[in-house]
C-alpha cells in the first residue's frame, strides 16, 4: 500500500464532500471538519480517519472530476469507461484522440491500455494544449502518450486499433480515420446535440458498419439509511456516443 509524501494527493472526505488535495509539509487543510495538519498524514498509508475526515487514495474519477483544470468540457467517467469499452481498449492498445481538450479522456485511455499500449492524443488549440500539458504532467503517468499540438494532418503511416473524436464536426474526420485504422477498428464519438449525430451518421455511411447511437444516464441516490431516495440534483445528459466499425470492400 502506498505512503502519503510530501507532494502525494490525497482525497478528503466529509460526510458527502470531497476534496481532491496536494499534502505540503508544514501546511494544513482548513474545512468545515476542522483543521487538518498535512505533517500529521506524511508517512501514513491511505485509508483511515483524522478527526471528522477520511483520508483516501484518490481514484481516477477522482482525479478527473476534482483535480483537472478544466478549460473545455470533459467527457464524463460515466461515458468515458464504456468508451474504453467499445473501442475494446487493453494493454497493448494502440488509439488516436482527436480534440484531447482538458485530458480527462487522455487519462482514462493511458491507464485502459497499459504499459504496452500507445495514446497519441491530438489538440489543435494552443492555449487548451498547454493546460492538457500541465494536467497530464500533474496527474498522469505519461510513458503510454503522446501528445501533439495539430490537427489529424499530423498523423501520416500510423495504423490504430481505435479512435475516439472529441470536435464540434466529428463527421469532417471520418474519412482520414478510415485511413488510419486497422479493419474492423472501432471509432468512437460524442456530441451534445442531435443535429449532430445526423451530420456524423452521413459521414460514417461509407466505409464504417456495425453503426451505434445512445446516451449513458446515471442516477445517483442519497446514502442515508433512513431517508433512500434519488439526490436532488443529478448530471444527466451529457453527450451523445456514437460507434461504428470499419469495414472494407473485397
Amino acid at each position: 500500500m502506498p505512503k502519503i509524501e510530501d507532494g502525494t494527493y490525497v482525497l478528503i472526505v466529509h460526510n458527502d464532500r470531497r476534496y481532491l488535495k496536494r499534502v505540503k509539509k508544514g501546511e494544513s487543510y482548513f474545512g468545515k471538519g476542522g483543521r487538518l495538519s498535512y505533517d500529521e498524514l506524511i508517512g501514513k498509508e491511505f485509508g483511515f480517519k483524522y478527526g471528522e475526515y477520511a483520508i483516501l487514495e484518490p481514484t481516477l474519477e477522482d482525479v478527473i472530476m476534482l483535480g483537472l483544470r478544466r478549460e473545455t468540457q470533459i467527457v464524463y467517467p460515466k461515458d468515458s469507461a464504456y468508451v474504453c469499452l467499445k473501442l475494446n481498449l487493453k494493454n497493448g492498445s494502440k488509439v488516436l484522440e482527436i480534440g484531447a481538450g482538458s485530458g480527462g479522456l487522455t487519462l482514462v485511455f493511458s491507464r485502459a491500455c497499459g504499459k504496452e499500449g500507445k495514446v497519441v492524443s491530438l489538440e489543435r488549440e494552443e492555449r487548451h494544449y498547454k493546460n492538457l500539458k500541465k494536467n497530464l504532467e500533474s496527474f498522469g503517468e505519461l510513458a503510454n502518450v503522446d501528445l501533439i499540438l495539430g490537427d489529424v494532418d499530423s498523423i501520416k503511416g500510423d495504423e490504430f486499433d481505435a479512435c475516439f473524436i472529441d470536435v464540434r464536426e466529428p463527421w469532417l474526420y471520418t474519412e482520414k480515420i478510415w485511413e488510419v485504422l486497422k479493419p474492423s477498428g472501432v471509432v468512437g464519438t460524442i456530441v451534445p446535440t442531435a443535429n449532430q449525430i445526423s451530420e456524423t451518421l452521413k459521414g460514417l455511411e461509407r466505409g464504417f458498419a456495425n453503426i451505434e447511437v445512445l446516451e449513458i444516464l446515471i442516477r445517483p441516490y442519497k446514502t442515508v439509511p433512513e431517508r433512500i431516495r434519488p439526490v436532488d440534483r443529478m448530471v444527466a445528459h451529457t453527450g451523445y456516443l456514437i460507434f461504428a466499425r470499419k469495414v472494407k470492400e473485397l
